[in-house]
């Protein structure tokens, strides 16, 4: 079993590429480094160059691969067709020109579904044709991905989109012809929606292609799912911890990858606010601490 370890420009704040409180994509890049990783995300699309000369020449200075991007748009928002398709376009481009292998689409928050994240009995539902036109224009996203770039597609469920607890994951993936759509598996996202990340990797182990490590604090879920909390507020309360300090058993997650001979990318991701007293290279230390010392 080879497996790697990278993180993401989220672990860093980095939600939309338009944030003034951003961090510079070169500080980014140089923290993952000293951290003690080999591979980046792209984050989201237009926070790194899209010139592949100067995002190539920084990757190479930081000693740095490209993993993988993610199309994190309104999905279930017909208006925003054109949106979506743009930032897929761009950033499937962007990843085949650094050799990046990994698509990630994400249904992104949505007002309907916001405030009863991780609550699944309560979370309003689409009906039958509003959710066939959402299942189609993520297929369509992914056979572009898979079959005009070259790339290895994955869903990520995320809290507060119409992707975020479990049965309308596995619906999803039940109506998407898997050769063009595998699983990007966020353990965080699955425990913040109230299901069972290991048990899921255990039944689906076959059809995800990459992984998102994310561990969750119980006391703060418990707290921002009580209150309502938005899905942006309760980062900035903590409910993304260091990895090991919440309640996913990543030496099981790391037992399921071994025994299935999992090959490829694991991506740390630990979504924080960036105006708050964080220091992310620290827990990008810490979150690579952790993995070596069970394993990984």
């Amino acid at each position: 079993m080879t497996l790697r370890i990278g993180n993401a420009p989220c672990s860093w704040g980095v939600e939309f590429a338009d944030d003034p409180r951003n961090p510079s994509w070169r500080q980014v890049l140089a923290d993952c480094a000293a951290a003690g990783y080999r591979g980046i995300e792209l984050g989201p699309v237009g926070f790194m160059p899209e010139d592949p000369a100067i995002l190539g020449d920084a990757l190479a200075e930081n000693g740095l691969s490209l993993i993988g991007g993610v199309v994190f748009r309104p999905f279930h928002d017909p208006a925003k067709w054109d949106e979506v398709l743009d930032a897929a376009r761009r950033t499937c481009a962007a990843l085949t020109a650094h050799g990046a292998g990994h698509l990630v689409l994400i249904d992104s928050i949505s007002p309907r579904r916001a405030p009863t994240a991780g609550r699944a009995e309560a979370a309003e539902q689409m009906g039958a044709d509003e959710w066939r036109a959402f299942r189609d224009r993520i297929a369509t996203i992914a056979r572009m991905g898979a079959e005009d770039y070259g790339l290895t597609v994955g869903i990520h469920a995320h809290a507060a989109g119409f992707i975020d607890f479990e049965p309308e994951l596995e619906r999803l993936l039940d109506e998407v012809d898997d050769r063009i759509l595998k699983i990007c598996f966020d353990t965080g996202h699955h425990a913040y929606a109230g299901f069972d990340p290991v048990a899921f990797m255990r039944r689906h182990i076959g059809r995800i292609s990459y992984m998102h490590f994310k561990d969750i604090d119980p006391l703060v879920k418990a707290d921002v799912i009580a209150k309502g909390t938005g899905f942006y507020e309760a980062c900035g309360q903590g409910i993304f911890c260091n990895l090991g300090k919440g309640c996913v058993d990543f030496p099981a997650v790391r037992q399921i990858l071994l025994d299935a001979g999992f090959e490829g990318w694991c991506t740390v991701e630990q979504d924080c606010d960036p105006t708050l007293d964080v220091s992310p290279i620290d827990d990008a230390r810490r979150n690579r601490d952790y993995l070596s010392s069970i394993g990984f």
